[in-house]
């Protein structure tokens, strides 16, 4: 596996990933992802984003730009995480979820798969079942 891989996005500019050492995803040079963190290798982490220890990031998912994943996070397969989105320690995000921009996920919150939370949403601990949470109807 390759440990520097470049695309051509859509605007015709090309970017630049490295891989992961634990997991193999890819990780902008501008992103800063824990040692101890694990990214599958079908995952991207954008410019400016972090990712703190013991944080795993699913097949598929996709950390916007300048995301913060705190420490002991899991980010299920196929998750969309928007640009400045915040995810506190030990919070748990289902698969497929899209999360918007500019989200507070609390610390131990919990998100169901499919879930679809609006930008500029506070999910806090107590979330854990229903749409209705996120203020979408259930």
């Amino acid at each position: 596996m390759a440990a520097k891989v470049e695309f051509e996005n859509d605007d015709g500019q090309v970017v630049h990933y490295v891989r992961h050492v634990n997991g193999g995803g890819l990780v902008s040079p501008s992103a800063r992802v824990h040692e101890g963190a694990s990214v599958a290798p079908t995952a991207y982490v954008e410019a400016g984003a972090r990712v703190g220890d013991r944080s795993r990031i699913g097949e598929g998912s996709w950390l916007d730009h300048d995301v913060l994943v705190g420490e002991d996070v899991l980010v299920d397969r196929n998750v969309h995480l928007g640009p400045r989105t915040r995810v506190h320690n030990g919070a748990r995000i289902g698969a497929g979820a899209r999360i918007g921009s500019d989200v507070v996920v609390g610390s131990g919150a919990r998100l169901p798969a499919d879930a679809i939370v609006p930008d500029g949403t506070v999910v806090r601990r107590g979330a854990r079942s229903g749409r209705s949470d996120f203020g979408i109807a259930a």
